[in-house]
């Protein structure tokens, strides 16, 4: 692997990744959507080439060069009342396949997608490649049709095809909206954040972890599979607040069960890394309070 195309560059996961391959000398092209507010916070190195151009465009797109490895992260409505915007959702799906069809042309021999542990549903246990596949919002069910068919058009097409159905992975200048950096940003300005009784068993994974794993699947991982991505531990959420706040201050205070469970709310969600330790030799090694001192560093 020596040149790679990212999309979605500017998210916690694409940034670790960018900064993993400068560090193996690996040329990245990364295709950001047009005045995104987080182009500045994409690495800067020789070895990093930008480029703005918008999920509706990428069936136009042309760039020279030729690369090996083209990882899909880009999609619109993640989050809140998007997540189940079924024509948005439904449009991600043709940008899924765009982004394929843009990979051959740049002649990408490899495309890796990122779904979402969404596509699983509401389950009770590990998730693993094999676990059934019962998405109950329109985002989760449009991750696993963009699977699938990303599939289908890379066989048609010549290219091997790798699906992470990816959990919650945090790290360094994360979307503000995410549990983790709410909880963070509110205890060093001095508020009270508040949360369910965080009894959930929940599975985080740091994101330059995740970009060590995504690396390996680009270089070793199989055809056709889909991988767990996650630590593969799971903690209860308020064990995982605690640890955020004593590391800030051991003496202020946060809510829980100030907020009610959700009526979909999942209590169990923990990745089954088995398949990706045995295919690519990845296991994680930054440990949940380490990841969090490196955030709050990087705050102050």
């Amino acid at each position: 692997m020596k040149r790679v195309v990212i999309t979605g560059p500017t998210g916690v996961i694409g940034r670790a990744l960018i900064d993993k391959c400068i560090k193996e000398s690996i040329e990245v092209l990364a295709i950001c959507r047009e005045g995104s507010e987080g182009i500045d916070r994409i690495p800067k190195s020789v070895y990093v080439s930008v480029v703005e151009c918008n999920l509706s465009e990428l069936k136009n797109f042309t760039y020279d060069g030729e690369y090996d490895i083209f990882y899909n992260f880009a999609w619109e409505g993640t989050i809140g009342d998007t997540r189940d915007d079924m024509f948005l959702q439904n449009k991600n799906i043709i940008y899924t396949l765009d982004a394929v069809h843009l990979a051959k042309r740049l002649g990408c021999h490899t495309f890796i997608g990122a779904g979402s542990q969404a596509e699983y549903g509401k389950v009770e246990g590990k998730l693993s490649p094999g676990t059934p596949t019962f998405p109950n919002n329109g985002y989760g069910i449009a991750k696993l049709c963009a699977g699938q068919m990303s599939r289908i058009l890379c066989q048609q097409l010549g290219m091997k095809h790798i699906w992470t159905r990816i959990l919650s992975v945090y790290g360094p200048q994360d979307d503000e909206r995410t549990m983790i950096m709410t909880t963070i940003i509110k205890l060093m300005n001095g508020e009270i954040p508040t949360f369910t009784k965080g009894e959930q068993m929940w599975d985080y994974l740091y994101s330059e972890d995740a970009a060590i794993a995504l690396y390996l699947l680009g270089e070793n991982g199989q055809d056709g599979k889909v991988y767990c991505l996650g630590s593969g531990v799971a903690k209860p959420l308020y064990e995982y607040i605690y640890i955020i706040r004593d590391l800030i201050d051991c003496n202020l205070k946060v809510d829980l069960g100030a907020i009610p469970y959700s009526d979909n709310q999942v209590m169990f969600l923990c990745a089954d890394i088995d398949a990706i330790k045995v295919d690519v030799g990845f296991t994680p090694s930054i440990e949940f309070s380490e990841g969090i001192k490196r955030i709050i560093n990087g705050l102050t």
